[in-house]
């Protein structure tokens, strides 16, 4: 008799399985949801796997996917409606019906909105469904409106929209099967996971070099081939002297400049008018540039002129201007960028940065790659094969979240150009819709003027100004939003300044609101910057006792630490219980050799009291008669809720959100009358849709006939124009003109220096902002967070499985760092800035740059949140960082306090952060530790988690 155990190896997971989109990141991996009936026969999940058939993942999926069943069983979700019944922050409410719950919220915001918009602002964290969330607020009226972007990655967004028209993360890829040379940038491990471990897989199979660029080596860092620890907000200065040895070297793609960007544009060299800086143009507005197949001033738009990039040329008017191209290398080759000079700030070998920009021109130049497709370009001209520089370079929130990232960013983009590498074969990829125009042609709408009650704004919230008339001011000058976007204090704001919007509210700078609407952004704890001060502008009272916050609705799945400092709570879902829409409209799931979209779907029934969000906006938004919402005779305009708003609405005439399936026979791609078996199909296929380019379409999408004329067919560009890479940017010189005293709108006297300095309209490196103003002698250290690959943001910190990987964090420290104050692994520390301090334990280590101190985001929690206990290890030994970020910067000239962000974009400069460090005489628990908050209103939870003991087999 064998003594081995007899196990079932076929026995079925589930009863049945459904396919849907994962929430887990914002990779939108495709799942299969495995369920199977419980004791009381309901359908309940019983595994995750990822769904081979996806375009995103491929079948892989990673530990925060498969632990979404426990994000979904969480034991802080909430169970019904709430109201406030004692003090903000006490956490007493009581349960009410979803009746009751709607008309108090309809009640609140219809008043407002019969009066005055703007005093009601909304704004969203990572839902992945700005799309409906922002034309709702549109229809509501108010210009106050904004998602997580500006405390996450605006800058990385604005940075290459306005360059080249696409960005790093959802708006691009490198070529993975591709590229020989991958260069990663402030890249955390939690972001693009699924798909940055399989191309990192593919780069290592063929022999490719990873090089990563970031202060600590930990996930993807620790696996390239060369790590270049630099000091934290030093990459500009980095990447600025590789384009300096470029230069330096001659080694720079000519061709591709004159092609593709306006490196030949002349550039009028007239200080102290109102042209200085600008494009020298023709009587019909067109760019010029000096040809020299004809010896006179041409059309830089023009296919058929051989431009010279060098020389100074005296215009028809007597001006004289020069090139971009000559301007760039002036700038690049002084010695502010010269190796010798960047070693020391950025705490690299000279030696070391040469060798790396040599490898990189010899694998551009030496290494380029040819393929025989035929293609046609924007000028009618055939190619017989499309030619790649196999240089590919990915970026993220590493440098976007910096007061010069918006700069770094575009210096990243600039260094791609100057190499070829930008959506070629081995190079950048752009992912569709992209790329856009540039400066894109989506203006931000929500100046003074164009607020009535009652009435809709005339267009979104957010875009991209190409100069001063487009800020969104009132008649005296002054910022018409709350968060002070697209204003002086933040011109180009492109995701707003959703961190602001408590503070600003609370001191009613620049005016006060009734009511807060906010979505799955816990903005009382680790969204905020300086926590304690969050608090205070959440409960702070006027003269007469009244909150100066007057009414604060917030919807979440779970107990987070902002739901006891509201006054209604409106409990959404889990991402297994309901509709999303992944939407063309928004961030899409595209690949760049495909456009793709995807849905989610109620995969099991709440057994609570909650409703989606989306479907809760869809009936506050007929409710509050919004005229897109609603019928002439008042009925419901989408009486089936969210899914009757996803087939049915349509942004423009058969553009609607979602491309697939369209037409009234559902055959119809892109455009199309609303299909009502829309939704049936896209379940069928595994929750997606994906069209694949043609091969002719597939790279030089910027500049590729086929390609632009298919996506003005398809819906997804405005313009059969060619994407023109804008190495100077004419909308920042714009704005430095106005600064300067030049046209009808200028900025007030504080910040005409201000805007002078950094708006150029060529990217340079500046020191981070909060460095300029406090003492870095008492404050050497710089600070930042990372995010663990199995936690995505803080999503997954109350999660019951990841939480075993990570329950507690530690301030990781280099061992020299640990030797000057005689503190060893797990001893107490004192970490201070300028606005506070934290008590926390710390780990040695040698993969981090030995000026830089960093721990992992979000995992620390307050009492009384999330269903933890209050001795559970995130609330004794977990700790964070924000409770040492200011929001707002030291005092500068004139007292004036600036946000504590980039001063072109407006982004959260989370990564600025400089410190001290001091050993702690006394142990025991992290401070600041705060006072419990209530949770009476939310069931207990259980002592011991076991999920899945249900299914087991009862045995005798």
């Amino acid at each position: 008799m064998s003594r081995e155990p007899q196990i079932p190896l076929s026995e079925p997971v589930g009863d049945r399985i459904e396919q849907t989109t994962c929430y887990m990141c914002a990779c939108r991996c495709g799942i299969n949801v495995y369920l199977r009936a419980g004791p009381d026969g309901t359908p309940q999940v019983r595994y995750i796997d990822g769904n081979r058939d996806h375009p995103v993942n491929k079948g892989v999926l990673c530990g925060k996917g498969s632990a979404g069943i426990m994000q979904h069983y969480s034991p802080a979700r909430l169970r019904a409606p709430l109201k406030r019944v004692g003090p903000r922050g006490s956490g007493q409410f009581e349960e009410i019906s979803w009746d009751e719950a709607l008309d108090i919220a309809t009640d609140w915001l219809g008043s407002v909105r019969k009066t005055d918009p703007k005093r009601m602002a909304f704004f969203t964290g990572r839902d992945q469904s700005q799309s409906l969330t922002g034309f709702w607020a549109m229809q509501y009226g108010t210009p106050n409106f904004a998602a997580h972007g500006g405390f996450c990655s605006v800058n990385m967004a604005a940075g290459g929209l306005y360059t080249f028209g696409g960005a790093f993360w959802e708006f691009g890829d490198p070529d993975w099967d591709l590229t020989k040379y991958f260069m990663l940038f402030g890249v955390a491990e939690d972001h693009a996971s699924n798909p940055i471990k399989i191309g990192i897989g593919k780069l290592k199979a063929r022999g490719a070099k990873v090089v990563s660029v970031n202060p600590v080596r930990t996930g993807y860092n620790a696996v390239a081939d060369e790590w270049v620890g630099l000091r934290p907000g030093t990459d500009g200065l980095f990447v600025g002297a590789l384009i300096h040895e470029l230069f330096r070297t001659q080694q720079i793609d000519l061709d591709y400049l004159v092609r593709y960007t306006n490196a030949p544009w002349l550039v009028i060299d007239a200080p102290g008018t109102d042209q200085d800086g600008l494009f020298a143009r023709d009587a019909d507005g067109n760019p010029m540039v000096w040809d020299k197949t004809t010896e006179t001033y041409g059309n830089g738009k023009a296919a058929d002129i051989q431009p010279a990039l060098t020389g100074t040329r005296t215009l028809p008017d007597g001006r004289t201007a020069r090139p971009v191209f000559e301007l760039m290398a002036e700038r690049y080759l002084s010695d502010d960028y010269a190796p010798e000079t960047v070693a020391a700030p950025t705490g690299l070998d000279a030696e070391e940065i040469r060798r790396i920009a040599a490898e990189l021109a010899h694998v551009a130049f030496k290494e380029e790659i040819v393929l025989d497709q035929p293609w046609t370009d924007w000028a009618g001209r055939k190619h017989e094969t499309m030619i790649g520089r196999p240089i590919s370079m990915h970026a993220m929130r590493g440098i976007s979240a910096h007061s010069n990232g918006f700069q770094t960013c575009r210096m990243i983009h600039i260094l791609q150009i100057l190499l070829g590498s930008i959506d070629c074969p081995g190079g950048f990829r752009y992912k569709p819709p992209y790329p856009k125009q540039t400066p894109p042609n989506l203006l931000p709408h929500g100046a003074a003027g164009d607020i009535k009650p009652e009435m809709p704004l005339g267009g979104p919230h957010l875009g991209f100004p190409h100069g001063p008339e487009h800020l969104l001011l009132d008649e005296d000058g002054n910022p018409s939003r709350l968060d002070k976007g697209f204003s002086w204090d933040a011109p180009m704001s492109a995701h707003g300044l959703m961190h602001m919007v408590i503070n600003n509210a609370a001191k009613k700078d620049p005016y006060g609101i009734d009511v807060l609407f906010m979505y799955m952004a816990n903005m009382a704890w680790n969204s905020s910057m300086n926590v304690p001060g969050t608090l205070d502008a959440l409960t702070a009272k006027d003269e007469n006792g009244a909150y100066v916050i007057p009414r604060i609705i917030y919807s979440d799945a779970y107990y987070s630490e902002t739901v006891p400092f509201a006054d209604l709570i409106l409990p959404d879902t889990t991402y297994l219980e309901r509709w999303d829409c992944i939407s063309l409209l928004d961030r899409p799931i595209s690949e760049p050799d495909m456009v793709a979209d995807a849905i989610r779907h109620p995969v099991v029934k709440p057994d609570r009291d909650v409703r989606g969000f989306q479907e809760v906006l869809i009936d506050l938004a007929h409710r509050l008669k919004f005229p897109a919402f609603t019928n002439e005779d008042g009925s419901a305009k989408f009486p089936g809720g969210y899914p009757d708003y996803i087939v049915n609405h349509q942004r423009k005439p058969g553009i609607g959100p979602l491309a697939g399936w369209r037409g009234k026979d559902g055959t119809d791609f892109g455009t199309g009358v609303p299909n009502p078996d829309q939704l049936k199909k896209y379940v069928e296929n595994g929750a997606f849709h994906a069209h694949h380019l043609a091969p002719e379409h597939a790279y030089f999408k910027h500049a590729n006939r086929g390609y632009l004329d298919w996506g003005i067919a398809k819906g997804i560009r405005m313009s059969a124009e060619p994407t023109i890479f804008q190495l100077y940017s004419e909308p920042l010189q714009k704005f430095r003109l106005a600064a300067m005293g030049h046209g009808d709108r200028q900025p007030p006297e504080r910040a005409r220096d201000r805007i002078t300095r950094y708006f150029d309209p060529l990217p340079f490196w500046y020191e981070p902002l909060e460095g300029t103003l406090i003492d870095t002698d008492a404050y050497p250290l710089n600070a930042i967070t990372q995010r663990p690959m199995h936690m995505y943001h803080s999503w997954g910190s109350q999660n019951a499985w990841l939480r075993q990987i990570t329950a507690a964090n530690r301030l990781y420290i280099h061992t020299s760092v640990g030797a000057s104050i005689g503190a060893k692994d797990d001893d107490w520390v004192w970490l201070s800035s300028h606005l506070g301090r934290v008590k926390c334990q710390i780990r040695l280590m040698e993969g981090v740059n030995p000026h830089t101190v960093w721990t992992w985001n979000a995992i620390g929690k307050r009492k009384g949140a999330w269903g933890l206990d209050d001795d559970a290890p995130e609330n004794t030994e977990g700790f964070l960082l924000n409770h040492l970020i200011s929001e707002l910067l030291p005092k500068g000239g004139g007292g004036y306090r600036y946000s504590n962000s980039d001063p072109i974009t407006g982004q959260a400069a989370w990564f600025d952060l400089r410190v001290a460090i001091e050993k702690a005489e006394n142990t025991g628990a992290t401070e600041p530790m705060f006072e419990p908050l209530g949770h009476d209103s939310q069931p207990p939870s259980s002592e011991k988690l076991a999920y899945g003991v249900q299914f087991r087999k009862q045995t005798t």
